[in-house]
């Protein structure tokens, strides 16, 4: 049986097959051959066979079986090889397996039983295709026949005896007893299984024969085809040795003289080529004196690029020098030396540029070498020397404040600086005028410093762009120069150049002496080094007088804001990102030397507040202040373009506190005012009518002091605003007066709108509740002592109410001109107030309605109808009603008069009408109907005498019910 699929169809005549192989017909006997291409079309490919592998290993069935150097033949398999020690012993069953029998499978038996025979009825009705097609195979193809005797499993691809179902398959369990029987039936079983193995053999053995006899004649036409190709082969290289001879001849007679020609034009560019490399030699060697050369001038930048340039060169066109092995690292040390040298350089010059006389000149000092400086830290990648310049900066700013202060304290002649040693002590003995001098001295200052910081700035700001300009020009160049690379590439011709003689190519030679003039043009453009000698003009051609390197030392001018021109080269270590981060920083520099100042100015004044002056100022020295920082703050925001929030919130922050003190005073002052106030119509001086005036006018501020004039005018009994009379007391007057002073804070302190608005609004809240207390409460019959609160002190104080709500309209607009869009909101304070007064007024009139009612509900309960007419009763009420008449009229206009005595007649009338209904009085024409109407007509005709209530409609009849 074969140990695989793949087995060779060609017995191999090895010595470890003699033992295995099966006996045949010698006839039949087949020598192993060499495997040939198959050269008959229609038969397949004879595989090469020669090597033996594994798989060529063989052995049948019976061989197997049969062991000649067993005594006896064994029943079982599997024990036959195992020796004749070996004694078949019976296994012990296990404990921990169940004894299986036949009743297990009895359920199962059951089960399946009908299934099966379906299945069984099912196959006798259709069989199956395979054995149709068998049979047709078997009339057309006997040999096919034979090898369907074989079973399928050993045709497959995959057939290997090591997998378990396959060895069950092919050697069945039920032909051996497991448990070691050695009974008659098992040993003819395993005999059956041994000759049906034999007879597969041999149906494969015969297959393999008659394929290999139907493949003869193509081994026997590969051996006559190989005898042709042999000719053919010697005929090919007669032509091949004659083809040679040709092409020798032909080299000796038309090549060698040209290759000689080639060969020594290389030579001479080699000559060209060593001479120029010592005419560079030389020129480095001279590279360390002319940097030193140049440092004792300062001149950093050319310093710095005639080692950038010397190194390149020592590393592209020197490499290798012996020479020159240590000058590599000589130079690196040499450019770190001039790196530290540039930092203290700038330091330097950043300490000069800031610290020269601040007398407002505002240019650039030595501009030329601030380019230099700049151009060099920015070709080393030194990019914190913009740290230097802000500590500088900060250091000058606290200069700066110091020497004004000392300037300011020295002109003083009263502050004894022996006396007083720390400078701050000295500054706070100055008076609000000295100081506020020396504020303005130190803002003109930093000022100026701003301004010269600036200028500097956009030096270097330049210089920055510039080298990012010529980047973004140098990028764009070599895109430009790759895509007509790109395009004379793809115009050349691209035949391939044939090695000729000693490894050189034909297109070398040529390429090499065609480029040399172009070569001479190039170089004969680039910058040399400031000690380099120029190119000589020998016989021989120079094509490289300094190396290919030095087209990096090209450099493009570009002109400053000053006019210096500042000479970018391309060797540049920043990258646009870097440029552009710089770029930024040195405009946040600005913003920081903004800040700076700012910062100083706050702890002037913090310390100059520490005694409490700022909070002490009145109302016209912080105004002063507080423009005066205004203006600075909006200088600076001018020059370096954003606006610092350190002094403006020391601004915020006293004009808080300025605010706070401000509103404290004049709620203090109302509240005295008003706790002394005896509710009497106070005579208006003429000053008080010129300010309403002007507001009238527009102008909503306290006007300007006049000096005789105002003393000449006499004081008006009211109060005149646009037409109409206002009968005020004093406390009201001096009110509209605060009010402006709050309206004029806003206008000079913008800042604190928000919060005046809030404290305004606060101050009428206050005089609305702590009048009504006053007057509607009689809070007055206590704090000053009055004795009743009259009609008249009630219309006084309606009066005045009516005035101030007239002004709140204005007040509101006044600051809603001056309030953000976002800010409308706090606005909503001045309706809340408008209705707070809408509603005391409303109060006061119906408290003068209840006093009315009361004495009418007084009067009319005992009223009698009887002679004589007018009764006293109806006296009584029209010399009630003229008090009241006489009381308000002065003081309220003639139209809240009227309502307001129709509201009285409504309550009249209320009572009267109850008094006749209690009475049993009806209009029914009789005498006391008489009586009563009598009594009516004369308190009508009273009423109507009096000023301003002719035409006031009393409707009398509805005293009377109606009739049903």
């Amino acid at each position: 049986m074969a140990s695989s699929h793949r087995s060779s169809p060609v017995p191999q005549g090895s010595s470890s097959d003699v033992f295995f192989k099966k006996e045949v017909d010698p006839a039949k006997h087949i020598r192993p051959v060499q495997s040939l291409p198959d050269v008959c079309p229609k038969e397949p490919t004879v595989t090469d066979q020669h090597r033996w592998t594994v798989y060529h290993s063989k052995v049948n069935l019976p061989a197997a079986l049969n062991d000649p150097t067993l005594a006896k033949r064994e029943s079982d398999f599997f024990t036959k090889t195992w020796g004749l020690d070996f004694v078949d012993t019976e296994v012990i069953p296990s404990f921990y397996l169940p004894q299986i029998s036949k009743e297990h499978f009895i359920a199962y038996q059951q089960e399946i039983s009908q299934r099966e025979k379906i299945h069984e009825r099912c196959k006798n009705i259709c069989p199956p295709k395979d054995t149709f097609d068998r049979t047709l195979l078997h009339i057309h193809d006997k040999s096919r026949t034979d090898l369907e005797q074989v079973p399928k499993i050993f045709m497959k691809p995959d057939f290997a005896l090591d997998d378990s179902l396959t060895f069950n398959s092919v050697l069945p369990w039920s032909h051996f007893n497991t448990a070691g029987g050695k009974g008659n039936r098992d040993a003819a079983s395993s005999k059956l299984l041994q000759e049906k193995l034999s007879h597969y053999l041999d149906i494969v053995e015969v297959n393999i024969a008659h394929q290999i006899s139907l493949r003869s004649e193509a081994f026997f036409h590969a051996m006559t085809s190989q005898h042709e190709l042999q000719d053919y082969l010697k005929k090919t290289s007669q032509a091949v040795k004659m083809l040679r001879d040709k092409i020798a001849q032909i080299d000796k007679v038309m090549c060698e003289g040209s290759l000689r020609i080639l060969r020594l034009a290389l030579s001479r560019n080699n000559c060209v080529k060593v001479y120029n490399k010592l005419k560079l030699m030389a020129t480095v060697h001279q590279t360390q004196p002319t940097v030193q050369v140049l440092l004792s001038t300062s001149e950093f930048v050319g310093a710095l690029d005639l080692i950038a340039t010397t190194q390149e060169v020592l590393q592209q066109e020197l490499q290798g020098i012996h020479s020159f092995r240590h000058l590599g690292s000589q130079l690196c040390e040499l450019e770190k030396l001039i790196d530290k040298m540039m930092i203290a350089e700038f330091s330097t010059y950043s300490h000069s540029d800031l610290n020269r006389p601040l007398d407002g000149e505002c240019h650039v000092l030595e501009e030329e070498r601030l380019v230099s400086l700049v151009f060099g830290l920015l070709k080393q990648r030194k990019l914190n020397f913009l740290e230097i310049y802000g500590e500088e900066m900060i250091i000058t700013a606290k200069n700066i404040i110091k020497e004004r202060v000392i300037n300011k304290v020295s002109q003083i002649e009263e502050i004894d600086t022996d006396v007083v040693v720390k400078l701050a002590d000295q500054m706070r003995m100055l008076n609000f005028p000295q100081w506020i001098d020396l504020l303005k001295d130190i803002f003109s200052k930093f000022t100026v410093f701003l301004q010269r910081v600036k200028a500097t700035l956009n030096i270097i700001h330049s210089v920055v762009l510039s080298v990012l300009d010529k980047n973004q020009r140098t990028r764009e160049l070599e895109e430009i120069a790759q895509q007509r690379s790109a395009a004379k590439d793809s115009s050349l011709d691209t035949e391939v150049a044939y090695l000729t003689h000693e490894g050189l190519f034909i297109s070398d030679a040529f390429g090499e002496g065609e480029l040399a003039p172009a070569a001479v043009d190039t170089t004969s453009q680039r910058n040399t080094s400031p000690n380099s000698e120029p190119c000589s003009s020998d016989s021989v051609s120079e094509p490289e007088c300094t190396d290919s390197s030095s087209s990096k030392e090209q450099a493009s001018a570009c002109a400053a804001p000053g006019g210096v021109d500042i000479i970018v080269s391309e060797d540049m270590r920043l990258t646009d990102l870097e440029l552009g981060k710089l770029a930024s920083n040195i405009q946040e520099l600005l913003y920081s030397a903004s800040d700076i100042c700012h910062d100083r100015a706050v702890k002037f004044l913090m310390s100059r507040a520490k005694d409490g002056f700022l909070e002490k100022l009145n109302s016209t020295e912080f105004i002063a202040l507080s423009r005066l920082m205004e203006t600075f703050i909006m200088d600076t925001e001018q020059i370096c373009g954003r606006k610092s929030t350190s002094l403006l919130g020391a601004l915020q922050s006293q004009a808080n506190k300025f605010v706070n003190r401000f509103h404290e005073e004049r709620r203090t002052k109302l509240s005295l005012l008003l706790d002394n106030e005896r509710w009497k119509q106070a005579d208006v001086p003429a000053e008080f009518q010129d300010l309403v005036d002007s507001i009238a006018d527009g102008k909503i501020a306290l006007p300007e002091k006049k000096p005789v004039a105002t003393e000449e005018r006499k004081p008006a009994e009211v109060l005149v605003v646009e037409g109409h009379q206002y009968a005020v007391v004093g406390t009201v007057l001096l009110l509209i007066r605060i009010i402006l002073e709050y309206c004029q804070c806003v206008d000079n302190i913008p800042s604190v709108t928000t919060d005046m608005l809030t404290r305004l609004t606060d101050l009428l809240k206050y005089f609305n509740s702590r009048s009504c207390q006053l007057v509607l409460g009689a809070g007055a019959l206590q704090v000053v002592g009055l004795k009743t609160i009259t009609t008249k002190n009630l219309a006084l104080s309606s009066r005045c109410l009516q005035l101030i709500v007239h002004y709140i309209p204005v007040i509101r607009a006044h600051f809603e001109a001056r309030l953000p869009p976002k800010q409308w909101s706090m606005l909503r304070h001045f309706d809340h107030i408008t209705k707070d007064y809408h509603d005391h007024i409303a109060e006061i009139s119906a408290k003068l309605v209840a006093i009315m009612d009361s004495l009418f509900d007084k009067l009319l309960s005992k009223y009698e109808v009887k002679a004589p007419v007018p009764s006293p009763c109806f006296r009584n009420i029209c010399k009630q009603m003229t008090k009241m008449h006489e009381a308000i009229f002065d003081l309220l206009p003639e139209e809240q008069t009227q309502m307001l005595f129709l509201r009285i007649n409504a309550s009249y009338k209320l009572h009267l009408k109850k008094q006749l209904s209690h009475l049993n009085v009806i209009n029914d024409g009789g005498p006391q109907n008489g009586l009563v109407t009598a009594d009516v007509a004369f308190y009508t005709g009273n009423l109507q005498a009096l000023k301003g209530l002719k035409d006031l409609d009393l409707n009398m009849a509805e005293i009377w019910e109606q009739k049903r």
